[in-house]
């Protein structure tokens, strides 16, 4: 899958280990470059792996239409489909089959 960031801030973080470490610790920066990496290794959303540890699922509210994967006990990583528009089922569900591209936008507790 591709993966592209909110912003070039973001960017540089996550493609510097050194960084990564600075802004979240050491043990999230190796969760962090973990679930990166099995984002990148899937080919569609609905190929990351919905059970712990990864934990791929929708939000909702105020984030819907964005995703998470776990990081922690509370942090996750959360990013959204990189199509426009995004591709829906008949429905009107989000098609994780035809989500070929993600955006990264950020880590965070949101509980």
């Amino acid at each position: 899958m591709d993966i592209f960031f909110a912003s070039r801030k973001l960017q540089r973080t996550f493609n510097s280990e050194n960084q990564l470490c600075r802004v979240y610790g050491e043990t999230r920066a190796k969760i962090i470059k973990r679930r990166i990496s099995v984002l990148a290794e899937v080919s569609n959303l609905d190929q990351v792996p919905k059970l712990p540890p990864d934990k791929c699922h929708a939000l909702a509210g105020e984030r819907k239409g964005q995703f998470a994967v776990s990081i922690g006990k509370q942090f996750r990583l959360i990013f959204e489909p990189a199509h426009d528009p995004v591709p829906t089922t008949e429905d009107g569900g989000t098609c994780l089959k035809s989500i070929t591209s993600v955006r990264i936008l950020g880590v965070e507790d949101y509980h």
